[in-house]
């Protein structure tokens, strides 16, 4: 579950990391209020998604009329599928420096990893792919927590000012405690800022609480709100299909979680992009295909889709029927590639031969398949 920034930030401020003086806001009356009361501010959208800066939806305002004209502008709006009904009014600051700093999970030391960057305040991602050497990361162990040499070595190597160590070890000690406590999957602060004064506070915040967690949080599950969700993640959990929306166009559907993310893996290796996770579960009725395949067409980036069902107490027979039916119900046009194994998998290739839909037994070749299909789609 993804908090708002304005959520998180009261999470930080709960465990002691200094934030930006400022208030929600629903509507402009509220944001010309605010800012009459904070001074210049920052008018900030309030969506789970990043790039609002880019996008329009962060504005200074220099006075209380221009913060009510911006939030005005704002409220009502779209922004990457989320409508804009909240705004968080935050004072404006002196910055002098911009870093990076985020805890989440290693899945290969089932972990938390800490990472860190001298290169804060832009887009991440970009800064991994121009300069990787430029973020660095530290392996906890949740036995003991990160210790402070640990956190001063972590600065180092990011390259940060060595008069803001002493608050970088407080700070990041405090946001290991709200990720450990919180059950959190993800806790960043982008950017963590250092003000011409020389305090250090957490200038963004972004915070994704466990899911599988939730049930011993009840203060955090009040603040669940499906409206906000992504719409289609939103449309596949009132219809019970295990669905994560990805930022690629390779529509993704398998039997089983495990299947699911190496169909994930195998596509990104060959060159694409995936554009979701679906998991269809251990049946493959046609009921079942066709409501998981409407999910996934369901976002307009999605290209091509790979279905790629291992038959165990489910006969690829039967999977193969159950395809053919759901795409003629729902007269899918895109490219489909159907890859299967196991029980009577021959059977349900040859059944799909000649259809629209392409059949194929090797996992790799089926990724390759369905790319180069959607590239010419």
């Amino acid at each position: 579950m993804k908090l708002y920034e304005f959520q998180a930030k009261e999470l930080f401020a709960q465990g002691g990391i200094p934030i930006p003086r400022g208030r929600m806001v629903t509507d402009a009356e509220g944001a010309a209020a605010a800012a009459a009361e904070i001074g210049t501010s920052v008018v900030k959208a309030q969506a789970h998604a990043g790039g609002r800066g880019k996008a329009g939806f962060i504005k200074l305002a220099k006075t209380p009329e221009e913060a009510k004209g911006y939030a005005a502008g704002m409220l009502g709006q779209t922004f990457k599928g989320f409508l804009i009904g909240r705004l968080l009014i935050e004072e404006a600051v002196d910055i002098a420096a911009e870093y990076y700093l985020a805890i989440t999970v290693d899945r290969e030391s089932k972990s938390p990893v800490m990472i860190c960057s001298a290169k804060g305040g832009v887009d991440i991602e970009e800064v991994a792919e121009s300069d990787p050497d430029a973020i660095v990361s530290l392996v906890i162990d949740v036995a003991y927590g990160p210790w402070d040499f640990q956190l001063r070595d972590l600065a180092e190597r990011a390259g940060l000012d060595p008069k803001a160590y002493r608050q970088f070890v407080d700070v990041a000690k405090k946001l290991y405690d709200v990720f450990v406590r919180n059950d959190a999957s993800l806790a960043e602060i982008n950017p963590l800022m250092v003000l011409n004064d020389g305090r250090m506070i957490a200038a963004d915040a972004k915070f994704d609480v466990d899911d599988n967690a939730l049930f011993r949080h009840d203060e955090l599950l009040g603040l669940k709100e499906e409206a906000e969700e992504d719409p289609i993640e939103a449309e596949a959990h009132r219809q019970g299909v295990t669905y994560v929306r990805l930022p690629g166009d390779i529509g993704i559907m398998g039997n089983g979680a495990g299947i699911v993310m190496g169909t994930l893996d195998m596509v990104t290796r060959e060159g694409g992009a995936p554009a979701n996770f679906c998991d269809i579960g251990g049946g493959a009725s046609v009921e079942t295909v066709r409501k998981c395949l409407s999910i996934v067409l369901m976002n307009p980036n999605v290209k091509g889709v790979l279905i790629n069902v291992f038959g165990g107490i489910t006969r690829g027979d039967a999977v193969a029927h159950g395809v053919l039916e759901a795409t003629a119900q729902l007269g899918v046009t895109l490219p489909i590639v159907v890859r299967m194994a196991g029980t009577r998998a021959e059977e349900g290739l040859k059944i799909l031969e000649g259809s629209a839909l392409v059949p194929e037994g090797n996992p790799v070749e089926a990724a390759r398949k369905i790319i180069a299909l959607a590239k010419g789609a």
